[in-house]
């Protein structure tokens, strides 16, 4: 990996891209330094406090802590995420949706339709932050002069709170947009390995300060976390690299005087084919229940009936529940079937094979061979979102035995982490890789 991007840094307009990458990345970082006026968010550990492994967590991990400290990226590229499933779960039931996917001037006016959904969604979880940090007290009261803000100020107060975070994640979606363009590998992706591999410091503090809170037992405890992380890295690299191949024979054909065909080939179909975005996008599923909360949670009287209902509803989607691990199990599911729907078409597969004179051996063309490679695809699939499930689930119930035994150690959103961050660098060397074949340099294959 190291010795890729030394040889891509030896390509000038290569080097013009990772620069730009790179800084693009400096500008987010940046953002999420940056403080909102009128929030007062003074406590060493923000707003989450002690409340581990619950959506709060979450947002904090996917804003590299921007959303624990009141800063301008604290909704981050959420919104953007939740724009794009949303448009396109509606692409699959509406066909007007559908149809504009099909060439170039309908896929620019769906980003821009994402665009605004994604300024709505961020309209609506601003609101809610501020309902939150509101009710948590964080709040500035008074101006530098020690005048109270009450009736039109206080209003305006709110409005530009949310209008400030509202601006902030539609600047973060426009920079990975701008990475997309100019830069090297996914926009959004490269945007929450930014975030994450921000608070890799901050975690490996808490697992050196921990020992000291929690007691010897937590010396067999931390090597055992520790050799399962590393087993997971190479787990999910594994993944990552396997590939079913489907055979192909190409028949032999005279043109003129030469013949061509014969030789044999075959249909390389990954087995992670969705890479990490069904981990990601079943996260930010699992995170409007929660965001819903945030606007409501003031407002519930558990001494009710409805009052109980809705804390235990609530309840199920703390990342720590074993409702919220059947549901993100469920999710990511779907979502690999929904990806490789978009991914491979096997009747247009079926039809390329036919038109180069190809068969699959043993099958014939036409529709047995559409059936075929549905049928490997469909089974692929679903081992592939298997596998990605283990790696989304394990610290879930590893944080649940540590708990049972009263050491409790949560990890429960180590394994989204992980998979984003090993997911990501992996798509980026590749792309990187590509980049510099379509240049005709083999330096990296030496």
């Amino acid at each position: 990996m190291i010795k890729t991007f030394i040889n891509a840094w030896k390509i000038a307009d290569l080097r013009k891209k990772m620069l730009y990458t790179v800084f693009i990345l400096f500008l987010f970082r940046l953002g999420c330094a940056i403080p909102i006026p009128f929030i007062d968010i003074t406590q060493d550990n923000g707003l989450i406090g002690d409340s581990t492994g619950t959506f709060l967590n979450y947002l904090s991990m996917m804003t590299g802590d921007a959303f624990n400290y009141g800063r301008v990226f604290a909704l981050g590229i959420t919104p953007y995420i939740n724009s794009s499933i949303i448009l396109q779960l509606l692409a699959v039931a509406i066909p007007a949706l559908e149809k504009l996917s099909h060439d170039e001037e309908g896929r620019k006016k769906m980003a821009t339709i994402t665009r605004y959904v994604t300024v709505g969604l961020a309209v609506l979880q601003g609101i809610a932050y501020y309902v939150y940090i509101w009710s948590q007290g964080n709040m500035l009261t008074t101006d530098v002069n020690g005048k109270a803000y009450t009736g039109i100020w206080a209003v305006l107060q709110g409005v530009f709170i949310v209008a400030t975070l509202t601006a902030g994640s539609a600047l973060v979606m426009w920079l990975g947009e701008q990475i997309n363009e100019h830069g090297i590998g996914n926009g959004i992706s490269l945007i929450l390995f930014a975030g994450i591999v921000s608070r890799i410091p901050t975690t490996i503090y808490q697992i050196v300060a921990t020992p000291y809170y929690q007691g010897k037992w937590y010396y067999l405890i931390a090597p055992i976390a520790l050799i399962t992380l590393i087993l997971m890295i190479a787990y999910i690299v594994w993944m990552d690299n396997a590939e079913r191949r489907i055979p192909v024979q190409y028949a032999k054909r005279v043109v003129g005087r030469k013949m061509y065909g014969g030789q044999s080939s075959n249909i390389p179909i990954k087995v992670n084919m969705s890479g990490v975005l069904p981990v990601i996008f079943a996260s930010s599923i699992l995170s409007l229940p929660p965001t819903i909360e945030m606007f409501v949670s003031n407002s519930i009287d558990e001494s009710t009936g409805w009052g109980k209902f809705w804390t235990m509803f609530f309840g199920w989607f703390q990342a720590t529940s074993p409702v919220y691990g059947v549901i993100y199990f469920l999710l990511i599911i779907f979502f690999a079937y929904f990806y490789a729907s978009i991914q491979y078409n096997p009747i247009e597969m079926s039809n390329n094979l036919a038109k180069n004179s190809g068969m699959i051996p043993g099958i014939r063309s036409g529709k047995p061979t559409a059936e075929y490679i549905a049928k490997v695809i469909s089974k692929i699939v679903l081992l592939g979102a298997l596998m990605l499930s283990v790696v989304a689930l394990y610290p879930i119930l590893f944080s649940q035995i540590t708990s049972a035994v009263d050491y409790p150690m949560n990890v429960s959103l180590g394994g989204t982490s992980i998979i984003i961050l090993v997911g990501v660098a992996l798509e980026t060397v590749q792309q990187v890789e590509s980049q510099m074949m379509m240049r005709h340099y083999k330096g990296f294959l030496d």
